[in-house]
Order: structure tokens, then C-alpha cells, then sequence
């Protein structure tokens, strides 16, 4: 059995909606192209982000209308506009967006409107090569495009107002073959709209992808283990998750009461009929973890433990306190992706997100599977020596943070401590009271120096950011992943000290 080691280096986690940029959120243009370079100077070798999917309720990565495609809404505009199918007048008409923040509503209207008159000039002014090149596209994508595109279309028509597929129509609801075929037909140009966005996603992905890979920066990505109720993946696949006659989740996904949360979080999202998956050898598992892999170099699993066992909620439960744990699959779809999607020496470059209720069962599968786990400073101060997430208990194949996205930033977390945990902090660190001032970087210090063979800190903390700034707080439904960051707020400094500290701590892969 391989283990997934990796080598001894640093990276970022930036999600690439956090970036500058002229649109109201960050995009695939210029900045990030940018950011790479910056990671390059602040010799850094990772690049990590949030999942890619288009959002959906909350404006959340990990609820999205399809566990396959791109967001849209990281489309550079301005590489459209090269292309001449939409013009700098367009550009110029920019609305009056927020600073520091994505608003998405008025992000979504300009938009999805820009990408809209492009897709119109290019299906009536295309090139014989760019017809080629969007063709084969869809070709190549056909096993999960088709669905998703038709998805798309009868959402616009059919949806709103917080409808589900399930309230659609029935024969479309039930995916009736007469009923599909006639709305293809008839909702030919929007179905065409929906493929042109997926096309020039993944095109402007797999350039900046190139970029920084020339540049020896990885891209880790993020795979959520659930996918939304709302999907054209539970749409198309009713029979591999758990629903009733009507198509309606019987159970959800969530997680009992934790550091986060007093009642738990109640997710909401469909879960598996595991033995259904097994029955077809993992191949739905098989082909996202291969469709994820295209877009990045190593693989974060999101809620690892629940591939051990899960929480399943009952549907009508307002909370998720009153659930029941269940066996998850094991080894057993680790083993399918292995088959199929293992690098040359046999290992899959994959991260397992193992923070929450982690037993001695949930470690026992990520260590026969070989895969690295996580540690999160911020969850290590307890005052316990023993605490797993202090350095001094870590094993070489690790990934250490300061916090995730989940988590306040460095500084938010320090300022909401009271004093006795403070002081705890500080005699772990070695650092008297003046050196509290920059307690972001002392952390990121921490986080360096330990045997952790992978130290990723958020932008956030490198900035030296207050709470304001955190990207997401679980369990509330609005207000989260809308943080953006300015060149401004970055100095010299910054690349400096952290090439510094890679340099010092033998983190720079040679």
C-alpha cells in the first residue's frame, strides 16, 4: 500500500474569488496570473483553494448545482473581450461594486449578462477553429455536460423562488425521455449558453494551471464529500442517493454538536445509497475524483471521516442533534480511485480533511489508505500537552494551517482568547507580551518549523487580518465567502518574510 508523502514545502490557501480585480470578484485574469508570481517571490510551492463549482444557496463552494462543473462566474471578461465577442464598452459600464467584498447578486447580473453576449457572438460569428475547439470540448465533457447544461436551462424555466427540481414538472422531474428530448429542442440556445460557460472555464483554468506549473507552483484543490439537493448530479443519479418516491432527501448530511457549534450543523445535502455506489464499482466516485484531478495536482477531501461513518439527520429534523452515525464505504471506493487515477508510483495525491469528531476507526482508514491528514493551530491551545493538533505531537505526513476557511483568522482567533489561554499561547511560542502584536506571524513560525511535511496559511493571516476578514462562520447563512483582498494591502514584507521562513525551515522543494 503507497503512502501519499509529500514533499517539505509551503503554500497559500486564497480562493481565487478573493482576488483583485475590476469585475466585483476575483476571476482567472490578470491578478490571479499575479498571485502566482507572488508565490514564486514569496517562495511558496502551493497554491491551495476552496472548491471550483458554481455556488449556490449562500453563495457556498460547497453547495453547487454540480459536483462536475466550473463556476461561471470566474470567467475572465476581459479575455472574452480579446476574443471579440464582447467589446470594451461593455467593460467600461461597470457597476459601483464593494470594496474588500463579492456581492454576489450584482456580481451574478453583470456577469452572467457579459457572458451572455459573448456566447451570442461567438455561435454566430465563430471561427472554424473555435467551433472545433468548443466541439471538442463538449465531446470530451459529454458525460456530465449534457445533464448539467439541460439542468441549467429547465432551472432558468422552470425554477426560482426557491423550487427544486423536485417541483418541477414531472415527466422532467422524472426525467421522462419524451419530456427531455423536447425540452433539448426547445431550450436549445440557453442549453448552448450553459456549454459555452463550461468551455471557457475550463479553458482559462487549464492556462493558469499551466502557468503555475511552469513556475513550480502545485494547485490543491478541494472536493466536497457531498453534493447539493439541488443538483443536476442527484437530478441525473437518483438511484445513488438516498431519496424518496418524490426525489426529496429521506436523510441529510451534517455533523453532530462540535467546536463549531452547540447543535451541530445540519447541512442539508442528499447522502449516498452506498450500496448502489458499490454495485457500479465506484464509477460515479471514479470519474468526479478524475474530473477534480484534471484541475489540480493534489486533492483535499472534504469531511474525510464521513467515508468511516456519517451522520445521517431525518429530513424534517430542524437541527442536526438528533442524528445517528452510519457506516460509511471504507477502503473500498479509495480502492476504485486507486485502479484507475494512482500516479506512477501507485499513490493518490490526496489530502484527508480529518478535523472533527475523529476516532480511532476514522484514523485507522486514512492510514491504511496512506493519505496525509490535517492540523489546525488555532484548535491546539487547550492547555492539554497531549493535544494532538500542537506540533510537538506531529508525524512528517501532515498538513499544518494556522486555520482554514472555516476559521477566524489568526488575529481574530488571539483577540477572542481571555488571558490564561493567551498566556498558555505565548509560553508554548517562547514569546513575551510585545511580540503579541504580530502574533499571525509567530503562528505561521510555529507552523513552518514543525515536521508537518505541508504548511499552508491562508492569505489572511499573511495580511495580518482582523475577524473581519475571516471567509466563512459555519452555521450562519449569509455574510460568508465574500472576502476579497488589494494589491495595496500587500507590501514587500510580506513575500520576504515568507521565503525567509521557507528558506530557514528547509521548505523549499529542490
Amino acid at each position: 500500500r503507497m503512502t501519499t508523502s509529500l514533499p517539505r514545502h509551503n503554500g497559500i490557501l486564497l480562493h481565487p474569488t478573493s482576488l483583485p480585480g475590476p469585475h466585483g470578484s476575483g476571476d482567472l485574469g490578470p491578478a490571479a496570473y499575479h498571485f502566482v508570481d507572488w508565490l514564486v517571490g514569496a517562495g511558496q510551492s502551493v497554491w491551495q483553494v476552496l472548491p471550483l463549482g458554481s455556488v449556490g444557496p449562500g453563495n457556498s463552494p460547497y453547495i453547487s448545482p454540480s459536483a462536475f462543473a466550473g463556476n461561471e462566474l470566474l470567467i475572465d471578461l476581459c479575455q472574452l473581450r480579446d476574443a471579440g465577442w464582447i467589446t470594451e464598452a461593455d467593460l467600461k459600464s461597470v457597476p459601483n461594486f464593494p470594496a474588500g467584498r463579492v456581492d454576489y447578486d450584482a456580481v451574478r447580473r453583470f456577469r452572467i449578462a457579459h457572458l451572455r453576449r459573448a456566447a451570442k457572438h461567438f455561435f454566430s460569428h465563430q471561427s472554424v477553429g473555435q467551433r472545433l475547439a468548443y466541439e471538442g470540448f463538449c465531446n470530451t465533457a459529454r458525460g456530465w455536460l449534457d445533464d448539467y447544461a439541460l439542468f441549467m436551462a429547465l432551472d432558468i424555466t422552470h425554477g426560482g423562488d426557491g423550487r427544486m427540481w423536485q417541483d418541477w414538472p414531472a415527466p422532467l422531474a422524472k426525467r421522462q425521455p419524451t419530456a427531455l428530448c423536447e425540452a433539448r429542442s426547445q431550450l436549445a440556445e440557453e442549453i448552448d449558453f450553459w456549454k459555452f460557460c463550461q468551455w471557457r472555464f475550463f479553458d482559462q483554468w487549464s492556462a493558469l494551471k499551466h502557468y503555475a506549473n511552469a513556475r513550480h507552483i502545485e494547485l490543491v484543490g478541494d472536493l466536497p464529500i457531498f453534493v447539493a439537493a439541488h443538483s443536476a448530479d442527484v437530478w441525473a443519479n437518483r438511484q445513488l442517493f438516498d431519496l424518496d418516491r418524490k426525489g426529496y432527501p429521506r436523510v441529510v448530511a451534517g455533523v453532530p454538536p462540535d467546536y463549531f457549534s452547540a447543535t451541530g450543523q445540519r447541512w442539508g445535502n442528499p447522502l449516498y445509497r452506498w450500496s448502489a455506489h458499490a454495485a457500479e464499482d465506484y464509477r460515479w466516485w471514479v470519474e468526479r475524483m478524475r474530473q477534480t484531478m484534471k484541475l489540480c495536482d493534489v486533492v483535499r477531501i472534504d469531511h474525510f471521516r464521513g467515508f468511516e461513518s456519517f451522520w445521517e439527520i431525518p429530513a424534517a429534523a430542524e437541527t442536526a442533534v438528533n442524528g445517528t452515525w452510519r457506516p460509511g464505504p471504507g477502503e473500498a471506493v479509495f480502492n476504485a480511485m486507486r485502479r484507475e487515477l494512482s500516479d506512477a508510483q501507485g499513490r493518490l495525491r490526496i489530502i484527508a480533511e480529518d478535523l472533527g469528531i475523529i476516532t480511532p476507526a476514522v484514523d485507522a482508514l486514512r492510514l491504511a489508505i496512506g493519505l496525509p491528514g490535517m492540523r489546525i493551530l488555532q484548535f491546539a491551545f487547550d492547555g492539554n500537552a497531549k493535544n494532538p493538533y500542537l506540533p510537538h505531537n506531529y508525524e512528517a505526513n501532515t498538513v499544518v494551517y494556522t486555520g482554514t476557511h472555516d476559521n477566524d483568522t489568526s488575529r481574530g482567533w488571539w483577540e477572542s482568547l481571555g488571558h490564561p489561554e493567551q498566556d498558555y499561547v505565548r509560553s508554548y511560542l517562547g514569546i513575551g507580551d510585545d511580540s503579541s502584536e504580530e502574533i499571525h506571524w509567530q503562528l505561521i513560525r510555529l507552523a513552518c518549523s514543525s515536521v508537518a511535511s505541508l504548511c499552508v496559511i491562508p492569505m489572511q493571516d499573511v495580511l495580518g487580518l482582523d475577524s473581519t476578514h475571516r471567509m466563512n462562520a459555519p452555521g450562519l447563512g449569509e455574510g460568508s465567502w465574500e472576502w476579497r483582498f488589494s494589491w495595496r494591502q500587500v507590501d514587500d514584507s510580506h513575500a520576504r518574510r515568507l521565503a525567509e521562513l521557507t528558506r530557514l525551515y528547509g521548505r523549499k522543494p529542490g
